[in-house]
């Protein structure tokens, strides 16, 4: 199924999925895809990143629960504020950030932010044994967006070397892939 179109709906969806798998997460401390990450710390990252993010840019989002303390609160309470800020008169705001430049405030969180859950939402779901489908649709047009400049992405240390999957590799293979993701990666079993 295609994720919705408009920024609000999109985030809407793709943070209600990766919070049913922060709900169904039973080990915090389960490894995850990406190198020395645990589950938490999937979490963690989208909380502390775009806490910075928006601050960068002038917007602090309301203080709430830690990862640390409350996996799923945390998410929940970040989730509830950037979907205020989605839903509410500042979405249209221009919103500029110090090395992006100003844009509209929902573009920023969508371009940014909403896809950076939707990628995690694969990690976290293999890291804790849970559905890792996410939209194919989607992983096809984001790898297809992120290939033209893969050279910039890379310079940022925020993806890893790119992990060689087929051509005809399903898009979210190929996503994951590009984003330095091994897409046959699974945990370790005891």
């Amino acid at each position: 199924m295609a994720l919705p179109a408009a920024p609000a709906d999109r985030h809407r969806s793709v943070a209600a999925t990766f919070g049913d798998r922060v709900a169904g997460t039973t080990d915090w401390s389960a490894p995850a895809p990406v190198p020395e990450w645990t589950a938490r710390d999937v979490v963690d990252h989208l909380l502390t990143w775009f806490t910075e993010f928006l601050a960068a840019g002038g917007i602090d989002l309301p203080s709430g629960p830690t990862v640390a303390d409350d996996p799923v609160g945390a998410w929940r309470h970040q989730t509830e504020a950037v979907q205020a800020l989605l839903d509410g008169p500042s979405a249209d705001d221009e919103f500029t950030h110090p090395q992006l430049g100003t844009m509209p405030l929902a573009t920023a969180v969508d371009l940014f932010y909403t896809s950076d859950v939707f990628m995690h939402t694969w990690d976290l779901a293999r890291a804790t044994g849970q559905d890792d489908r996410i939209d194919e649709d989607t992983c096809a047009t984001m790898v297809e967006g992120m290939q033209p400049i893969d050279e910039m992405i890379r310079s940022t240390g925020q993806y890893g070397p790119a992990v060689p999957v087929a051509d005809d590799a399903p898009a979210v293979d190929r996503l994951m892939g590009f984003i330095g993701r091994d897409p046959a990666w699974r945990p370790a079993t005891s």
